[in-house]
């Protein structure tokens, strides 16, 4: 047992002594929730349209004024003519133009209807859908707030009602997948780095004839980066808690729970990493791209998987950080329970008990 705990202090030495790598460990997921939370997201936000509007009413104006305090839309540009429309769209000031024809707001309380035309740059085939259903949102809220009982007798009343994430904000999807990409990364490329460098520098011979056994090896090898990756967890919450306003509806107890079992295998895999490779670089890049594609791809945070192909939705199933994805979104987001996510729980313990078995098979061949 002593010489076990001495293992674990000259992994918990080397790691502090590499201050540069500790430095882009702990700094990983601190860009990445920054990255993920304020850059990247499936919304558009503050795009720029132009307006024609040749009522110049009352009603046209206070449309107008609601676009505008959307934050959806930032009004760049009023138009003149229709001439003038492809010239914008063509240059690229504005991605829309909303044209409001003549006496809208008399065939608006006279005749129950009028009519906006909305002109769209095609280019990005989603954006100006978004733009369009944007568009269409404010409208008819618009509409709903400016004529009250003057609506038509007769009408289709359209109600949507958001579960969980009501204002369809990007980060209640982007900080779980964030926390399954880099967890992942982190415990599969450090562990597999870290014995490759022993390899290299000429060390593993050495503790390999030593009469520590493979298991307590392992473990002396994979702890500290457990610990470091549940530290890495609990920077990820907190920055997702306090700066992007993430709730966590579930427990955090089962969080942290489901977290240790998809660390565990990420390490296992590394450490089967390690044992098939022989250079720092080769296990580098095994880890980075055989591992970050199929994450962010698979996992489902970034794309669906129901939208894929029936054989990638397959290949899904052997994705780790999938599982891993949705028992955390399921907890954090939907604030479930454990009877509600025993079978992805139950799929990480599989694939975990899987890695570390591999890894020590490997390590036991090589000691006999």
């Amino acid at each position: 047992m002593q010489q076990f705990f001495a293992f674990v202090q000259k992994e918990v030495f080397h790691i502090l002594r590499d201050y540069r790598t500790l430095l882009i460990i702990i700094g990983i997921p601190i860009v990445q929730i920054l990255r993920f939370g304020f850059a990247l997201s499936n919304e558009v936000k503050n795009t720029k349209i132009g307006i024609l509007d040749y009522s110049s009413d009352y009603m046209s104006r206070s449309l107008v004024e609601q676009i505008e305090a959307s934050q959806y839309f930032e009004i760049v540009e009023f138009l003149e003519s229709t001439e003038a429309i492809a010239a914008t769209l063509r240059k690229g000031k504005t991605k829309m133009v909303m044209v409001i024809p003549a006496h809208f707001e008399d065939d608006l309380l006279h005749q129950n209807s009028a009519q906006l035309q909305l002109i769209t740059d095609g280019t990005n085939p989603n954006m100006a859908t978004t733009l369009i259903n944007y568009i269409s949102a404010i409208t008819m809220e618009f509409q709903g707030r400016t004529l009250g009982n003057n609506a038509m007798p007769l009408q289709i009343k359209v109600t949507n009602r958001m579960l969980y994430n009501p204002q369809l904000r990007a980060e209640f999807t982007f900080v779980p997948g964030v926390i399954a990409l880099v967890l992942m990364l982190v415990c599969t490329m450090m562990t597999a780095v870290s014995i490759v460098k022993e390899k290299e520098m000429g060390n593993m011979e050495t503790l390999l004839v030593s009469p520590m056994n493979p298991l307590a090896f392992i473990i002396s090898k994979a702890g500290p980066y457990l610990m470091l990756s549940l530290l890495i967890l609990t920077v990820i919450l907190w920055l997702s808690s306090a700066l992007l306003n993430v709730p966590i509806r579930g427990s955090l107890l089962l969080i942290y729970g489901v977290s240790m079992i998809f660390v565990l295998g990420a390490l296992g895999l590394g450490l089967v990493i390690s044992t098939l490779t022989d250079a720092q670089q080769t296990a580098m890049m095994i880890s980075l791209t055989g591992l970050m594609l199929p994450t962010m791809m698979f996992s489902g945070f970034m794309f669906p998987i129901e939208s894929m192909p029936v054989p990638l939705q397959l290949f899904s199933h052997l994705i780790p950080a999938k599982w891993y994805f949705y028992s955390i979104q399921a907890v954090m987001i939907k604030g479930l329970g454990v009877q509600h996510i025993w079978k992805e729980i139950l799929i990480l313990t599989v694939f975990t008990v899987v890695f570390l078995t591999i890894s020590f098979k490997k390590f036991k061949t090589r000691l006999a």
